[in-house]
């Protein structure tokens, strides 16, 4: 048993309490950030249900085995379908966000159009340039490697 993977739920305990702490900034950086036609009015909500729901699914484990979905701390590596070339992104908060390292904002356009993917899902994703299809491959867990607890938004 990794004893990282411990922390898991602990982890996504904090996020939620973080973002309920941190709802109206992270609502100002998600308002901000996104084109008005790709809004969401329930945002944060949806979100915080989806780590409820894995939290309920994972109430009996002493941590969360496998993630289903991308979610906030996880890392996704996504199959570019034309090119048959693969990508790992970490999902993040702005302030721990570092493009080149390949950790991304969930308030960021690929960051929330990845998350809440299923693995397996095909999606289109929106980029400057054009769009690419992809396929989520895989998802794993990377919260320790971060303080959810950290300063506020």
């Amino acid at each position: 048993m990794n004893h990282k993977a411990n922390h898991s739920k602990d982890y996504f305990i904090q996020q939620v309490k973080y973002i309920d702490e941190n709802i109206m900034e992270l609502t100002d950086l998600y308002v901000s950030s996104t084109p008005i036609q790709e809004r969401l009015k329930h945002y944060f909500n949806l979100y915080v249900l989806e780590v409820e729901n894995l939290l309920q699914i994972n109430q009996k484990n002493d941590f969360i085995p496998s993630f289903p979905k991308v979610y906030i701390g996880t890392k996704v590596k996504v199959l570019y379908d034309e090119e048959n070339e693969t990508e790992e992104y970490v999902i993040c908060f702005p302030e721990q966000s570092s493009p080149d390292c390949g950790f991304i904002s969930f308030l960021s356009p690929v960051g929330r159009q990845l998350l809440l993917k299923n693995i397996g899902e095909k999606i289109s994703l929106k980029i400057p340039t054009g769009n690419l299809l992809v396929t989520i491959k895989d998802i794993s867990f990377v919260g320790h490697f971060f303080d959810v607890e950290r300063k506020k938004a």
